[in-house]
């Protein structure tokens, strides 16, 4: 079955930078658009950063444009997510989803993503 495994979550300062991965199996990686989501304390599930397929394709929510960055290495089946100058308000769960779609059109709603993992805690003290 598939599964979407993520990791490298944790608690950082203000203005520090943090590393989160997916890892992906069950699921052909390449064929896949990749997103980041997450969800903080009474709020609803957010879109942080997509991935096209190839990698050729990128975009941002605008409260993390210029300070995140997203990639992928379809060698390892796994996407990341790299984070700098963290503010207290990137406080969340943070979720990575596959999206069974080979163009180049990057999506930002949680509907349109087809698996989802189980999230990994970041924090953000100020």
């Amino acid at each position: 079955q598939v599964q979407l495994v993520e990791s490298g979550g944790g608690l950082v300062q203000a203005g520090g930078s943090l590393r989160v991965s997916c890892a992906a199996s069950g699921l052909t990686f390449s064929r896949y658009g990749m997103g980041w989501f997450r969800q903080a304390p009474g709020k609803e599930r957010e879109f942080v950063a997509a991935i096209s397929w190839s990698g050729g394709s990128t975009t941002y929510a605008d409260s993390v444009k210029g300070r995140f960055t997203i990639s992928r290495d379809n060698a390892k089946n796994t996407v990341y997510l790299q984070m700098h100058s963290l503010k207290p308000e990137d406080t969340a769960v943070y979720y990575c989803a596959a999206r069974n779609y080979q163009g180049t059109i990057l999506v930002v709603t949680t509907t349109s993503y087809d698996y989802w993992g189980q999230g990994t805690q970041v924090t953000v003290s100020s």
